[in-house]
């Protein structure tokens, strides 16, 4: 087995590596690593071996059965089609091909059965979007979702390696480069993403379809504002879900207590809750604060935690990998 990593040197091109290196069924892998020209000729490791990075076009040539592109968009536009063209499975961490209806868009404890052999591009959904509709799913399916309040409360490294280092330099009282139009140590802000003419975000948008598709409910009505906060990883979603169906609350918590890939974590006398801080480096979601809402009939408040760069990006991805080569989709 070849996996090729585009973008191996950002954040979640080296999450990735951390996560394959973590699987047993890719333990043995030859990696192809890829990324932009300023970083090619850099070394990796993966495996206890060192592999040289190179350009994508090499790395093309190089024939891989599985790619995992982590690269943005307009590399994912240009160099997807090519990979998929040459009957390799490409899994995609960017929203080049999200809301394409003809592309998958995949979170495995949910909706990895829709997958065949035809399906050479699969699409990674947004982080935010992936650790909401986890918990979410088994409860749609037993109660039916109304309507989705969230509020995101996002870390600093779901922008990128500029933005931890803004973090890291304002923390210390230092100047540098700038990924925000504002100081975020000390400060948070109510945006992510790009404002359209409506005042939403694009990151607010994806957690709006990203979650109908992947529900495959497009009945679902959805309000999202999402939020920087000055945290370096994991982020943090106040979720509010009214259902169509009545539930008693303890059986809401059983639910999610038997859901795969979900921890409850909620002892209010314990003041145990979810925080990003002891989240990091894990692949589960974890769940607290689940109360009823009782300003609102069959309403249901929540919190919800995840390390982005693993089950929202690096995590996903190569569990979609391995689902792949299960069931023999290659």
């Amino acid at each position: 087995m070849k996996i090729a990593v585009i973008g191996v040197t950002g954040l979640v091109g080296l999450e990735v590596l951390k996560v394959l290196e973590e699987s047993t069924i890719f333990h043995h892998t030859e990696l192809i690593p890829i990324a932009s020209n300023q970083s090619v000729g850099k070394m990796v490791e993966f495996n206890k071996e060192t592999y040289e990075v190179m350009s994508i076009g090499d790395g093309y040539e190089a024939n891989p059965d599985i790619a995992i592109f982590s690269a943005g968009t307009e590399v994912s536009k240009a160099w997807a089609p090519r990979f998929a063209g040459s009957n390799i499975s490409v899994i995609d961490n960017s929203s080049a091909w999200r809301m394409d209806e003809n592309i998958p868009l995949i979170v495995p404890e949910i909706n990895a059965g829709i997958l065949n052999r035809k399906n050479r591009i699969i699409a990674n959904p947004n982080c935010s979007t992936i650790q909401m509709v986890v918990p979410l799913a088994p409860l749609h399916k037993e109660f039916k979702i109304r309507r989705i309040i969230v509020s995101t409360y996002q870390s600093v490294s779901g922008t990128g390696q500029r933005a931890v280092n803004q973090l890291e330099n304002e923390s210390k009282g230092k100047k540098g480069d700038m990924a925000y139009p504002y100081q975020i140590f000390d400060n948070v802000f109510p945006h992510g993403g790009d404002f359209n003419e409506t005042g939403y975000t694009s990151e607010e948008l994806k957690l709006v379809s990203e979650t109908r598709k992947i529900l495959d409910d497009n009945n679902i009505r959805i309000s999202a504002t999402v939020v920087r906060v000055p945290v370096f990883n994991g982020h943090s979603e106040a979720v509010n879900i009214e259902f169509e169906e009545e539930f008693n609350i303890d059986d809401v918590r059983e639910i999610l207590n038997q859901t795969d890939g979900v921890i409850v974590e909620d002892d209010i006398p314990g003041l145990k809750y979810p925080m990003p801080i002891n989240v990091r480096g894990k692949d589960e979601i974890f769940v607290g604060r689940v109360r009823r809402d009782f300003s609102n009939a069959n309403t249901l408040n929540m919190w919800i935690v995840a390390d982005n760069l693993r089950k929202g990006a690096a995590t996903n991805a190569v569990q979609i990998a391995e689902f792949i080569v299960r069931n023999k989709l290659i």
